[in-house]
């Protein structure tokens, strides 16, 4: 592995390397808006194209490219679609953000929930965010370690920890504005070692072969096809490292940022998963890492370039993870419970950044499947999407957020513990429990979130008490 002699030596000093570019790269911001809205020296906010580059970068997970070489070589095609189709969620919530800023004046997800369906609503929206924020710092962490070896060894918990450690540091130096700039340069190099490693495998295949890999039924690959796209319609709102993006830009140059963003990363999610197309062709087993076991196999220039793509993937979802969780903990929850903390905002936001870093880590040294971190956290949000999409078509109320919220949750944890009958899955495949309870569950989550309204309008009226609340996030 590349742990030993020289080669190793050379692996390792890339990572130091990396590290120290994304802090030479890293402004510091010392004013809130700098820190928590991405605003340079003079005040302004992100440039479009700087924008647009965050919002694709960073949604372009580790553990994303990973999951959709491991699909592409269990499914072939179909299954490099399935997992694209999550990112046809970011258009959709720039769209839902639009309509939240234009007809409701909205400064933020947590304040719009408070404002709209009490405090309450807000509390348990900011938990859900925290434990996804939580399984964003492993899951990327992760699959950097696993180019520097076995699952559970040595150097893969040294890598994903030194990985950690570089792109905290440089966090804490400019939280958002660091991780805005970072991304155009994470970017730019996920573009290039993508392009290369494509025109590696590609070229040895026919269209027709390629084409060949897929068996467009049920059972092989179209469930979590349909399972993409019923998450879809929630995915995007329970992830800050999006939404927060969606609030620091005029509205419509934010929407045009994530229609393009989001159609840039569905694509190059599924030209991702032709790698592991190639490696179905190409005989190589399915695993849990197909692009480190392909790397392995083409020889060291190669396993160089895909740990390059892999680091700067996950390295701008992680500082977008840190920064997210800072502006949680120092300004919405603060705000939350009446506080304006000022100044010290930053200084709180950095304490979580370095808590998070060292308590997100103990899954990745324990070991979990990182498909799980998707797919089981997309059940369990699936309640938010009658919340956002859907205000407006009857009285928000508190009861509605609460019936459809706890069920998507509920269900989540169901399918978790094998609670959900076998009666609800669709098909025979491997994700037929999934599909069947998404589609089922999304049907009870927007009847529970819609009826309140439309049968007790006058007695459930929304809250509308906070609206200092909205003008502190402003």
């Amino acid at each position: 592995m590349q742990s030993s002699g020289v080669i190793g030596l050379f692996f390792w000093g890339f990572l130091l390397a990396y590290g120290a570019l994304m802090l030479a790269l890293s402004p510091r911001a010392a004013t809130l808006g700098g820190f928590f809205s991405g605003e340079d020296s003079a005040g302004r906010s992100a440039a479009p194209w700087l924008l647009t580059s965050s919002i694709f970068i960073s949604w372009i997970f580790a553990k994303s490219v990973t999951n959709a070489a491991n699909l592409g070589a269990s499914y072939g095609l179909v299954g490099g679609l399935a997992y694209a189709m999550y990112w046809l969620s970011i258009p959709l919530t720039g769209f839902v953000i639009y309509r939240l800023r234009r007809r409701y004046a909205a400064s933020g997800l947590v304040s719009f929930l408070s404002s709209h369906y009490g405090r309450g609503a807000a509390l348990a929206f900011s938990a859900a965010i925290l434990i996804r924020l939580f399984n964003e710092v492993w899951s990327n962490t992760a699959v950097v370690g696993g180019y520097y070896g076995e699952a559970g060894s040595a150097s893969f918990i040294g890598a994903a920890l030194l990985f950690t450690a570089v792109t905290l540091a440089y966090s804490l130096r400019g939280g958002l504005r660091s991780s805005i700039l970072t991304d155009a340069a994470q970017a730019a190099i996920f573009i290039v070692a993508l392009v290369w490693v494509l025109g590696l495998v590609l070229p040895q295949h026919t269209p027709t072969e390629l084409l060949s890999t897929s068996n467009w039924a049920l059972n092989a690959g179209v469930d979590l096809l349909l399972v993409a796209g019923l998450q879809a319609l929630s995915y995007g709102f329970h992830d800050p490292v999006l939404t927060d993006r969606g609030f620091i830009s005029e509205e419509q140059s934010m929407r045009r940022s994530f229609l393009i963003a989001g159609v840039l990363g569905f694509f190059a999610i599924l030209a991702f998963s032709l790698i592991g197309v190639h490696a179905q062709l190409s005989g190589i087993a399915a695993s849990d890492n197909v692009p480190a076991a392909l790397a392995r196999s083409m020889g060291i220039a190669a396993m160089l370039v895909m740990t390059v793509v892999m680091v700067s993937a996950a390295g701008s979802t992680l500082d977008s993870t840190f920064s997210s969780l800072a502006k949680l903990a120092g300004r919405e929850l603060p705000l939350l419970a009446g506080r304006d903390l000022g100044q010290k905002a930053i200084g709180v936001g950095m304490a979580v950044m370095v808590l998070f870093a060292l308590l997100g880590n103990l899954p990745m040294i324990a070991g979990t499947d990182i498909l799980k971190a998707t797919t089981l956290s997309g059940t369990m949000v699936i309640g938010l999407a009658p919340v956002f999409v859907l205000h407006g078509m009857s009285t928000p109320t508190r009861l509605g957020f609460h019936l459809s919220f706890w069920t998507g949750l509920g269900l989540g944890i169901a399918l978790t513990l094998g609670w959900i009958p076998p009666s609800w899955a669709i098909g025979e495949g491997k994700y037929a429990l999934l599909l069947g309870t998404n589609l089922y569950g999304l049907g009870l989550c927007v009847l529970g979130y819609l009826l309140p309204g439309w049968l007790l309008p006058g007695k459930l009226q929304s809250a509308q008490s906070s609206t200092a609340l909205e003008a502190h996030n402003q």
